[in-house]
């Protein structure tokens, strides 16, 4: 990438930000639609700089551990969202529903919609380099047939087996009307777990990074690690700056539009917020490296399905709530639509291939929310992912025992 085409998408990240920081320090307040589009972009710009940020630095940190910091750094501004949303539920009973919203739109956009967009970026690449013959002369494409679905590097069974576990538990909120402290515990032990057993376990770094991240690793060390560092501070400060207003001029614009908000919480924070690591994985799919692509979203499902959710309840207590963040009956049909969900993209996934149809099924379980979005139809969804899910797990229960054993093996 030449120098001045750094500059210009490094220069408009920061002017996406601009509006959110002029108007958050010259202490504006504009109505709720355009304050959810200025501080939306504030959100986005943060996930970006962080993205960007996160991947330079693998440069500097090696290892599968500190690769699953960095995703989690790199999603810091889904986190900061849902946060706020639990920590002013202690004052604002309502706001309860919108932790839950967002928690639960975030995992199954992840899923329904990141999932899918790989294995279709995966299958347009192959379709590019085999009609090109491989331009760039590095090598041939495969023989057809070989190269049809998204496949996963045999480390990633670690991340499988903690997803499994971590699914068991996420049925339990929907089974006690609350997510509470004790699951919280238990959840962020397991990524705690989680941690440490890949830590052990190695892995395979990326080799290649795309975009921004690619030209900057480039750079001498002193510039590169300053750039990582002024990329990771530029992005916490927007995170902190942009969060709280978004999140709450969301609620506001939800009213003032007469459109459901939680609705608008469940699905436009948490696209603002993943647009950048969902595109940066459709870049991998499209450069056919599959394995990086399908394993960036796993291991921010798994984060975002123990951590994210572990972190709840603490919020909601340390905003002056109870220990325990309660749920109704709309969000307990929404945390066992997104449970469900899980089973069957564990399913999908647990031998290490996401097929086409397997991608296309999942996406169009996601898009009939749409269509039918009554109590009755989540409800009959939540019971075909699971009747699937848990058909194609029993089909599949060596690759589950593989996947587990990477849990309880010492």
């Amino acid at each position: 990438m030449p120098r001045e085409t750094l500059l210009l998408r490094i220069g408009a990240a920061l002017a996406i930000a601009l509006p959110a920081v002029v108007t958050r320090a010259a202490g504006l307040h504009p109505s709720a639609v355009p304050a959810a589009v200025i501080y939306g972009a504030g959100v986005l710009a943060a996930a970006v700089l962080l993205m960007w940020a996160a991947e330079t630095a693998r440069a500097d940190m090696s290892g599968a551990l500190a690769l699953a910091l960095l995703a989690l750094i790199a999603v810091l501004p889904e986190y900061a969202v849902d946060v706020y949303y639990a920590f002013a539920a202690g004052t604002k009973p309502h706001y309860a529903g919108y932790a839950a919203a967002n928690m639960t739109g975030a995992n199954r956009l992840l899923v329904g919609v990141g999932w899918a967009l790989v294995a279709l970026a995966f299958t347009l690449g192959v379709r590019r380099t085999a009609r090109r013959g491989g331009r760039h002369g590095k090598r041939r494409p495969p023989p057809r047939g070989e190269r049809r679905d998204v496949r996963l590097a045999p480390h990633h069974r670690t991340e499988l087996g903690f997803l499994a576990l971590a699914t068991v538990l996420g049925f339990i909120p929907a089974l006690t009307a609350e997510i509470g402290w004790y699951i919280a515990i238990v959840l962020i032990g397991v990524y705690v777990i989680y941690l440490g057993r890949i830590a052990r376990g190695g892995g395979e770094d990326v080799e290649n990074l795309a975009g921004v991240p690619a030209r900057l690793v480039t750079l001498p060390r002193r510039m590169r690690r300053a750039a990582t560092g002024a990329g990771f501070a530029i992005g916490t400060a927007l995170v902190f700056i942009s969060a709280e207003p978004f999140a709450n001029s969301l609620v506001d614009a939800g009213s003032a539009l007469g459109v459901d908000e939680f609705l608008l919480v469940q699905w436009l924070a948490p696209l603002a917020s993943e647009a950048p690591e969902l595109i940066v994985a459709v870049v991998f799919a499209w450069r056919l490296r599959d394995a990086d692509a399908i394993g960036t979203l796993l291991s921010s499902k798994v984060n975002q399905w123990t951590l994210l959710i572990g972190s709840l309840p603490l919020a909601y207590k340390a905003g002056g709530g109870a220990w325990s963040l309660p749920l109704d009956s709309r969000q307990l049909e929404e945390v066992l639509l997104t449970a469900s969900q899980t089973v069957l993209g564990l399913g999908l996934l647990i031998d290490l291939v996401l097929r086409r149809w397997e991608a296309a099924l999942l996406f169009v379980l996601f898009a009939i929310q749409f269509a039918l979005p009554g109590e009755q139809a989540r409800l009959v969804l939540s019971g075909i992912y699971l009747a699937v899910g848990f058909t194609v797990l029993i089909n599949r229960y060596r690759d589950l025992g593989r996947a587990m054993e990477t849990v309880f093996r010492r």
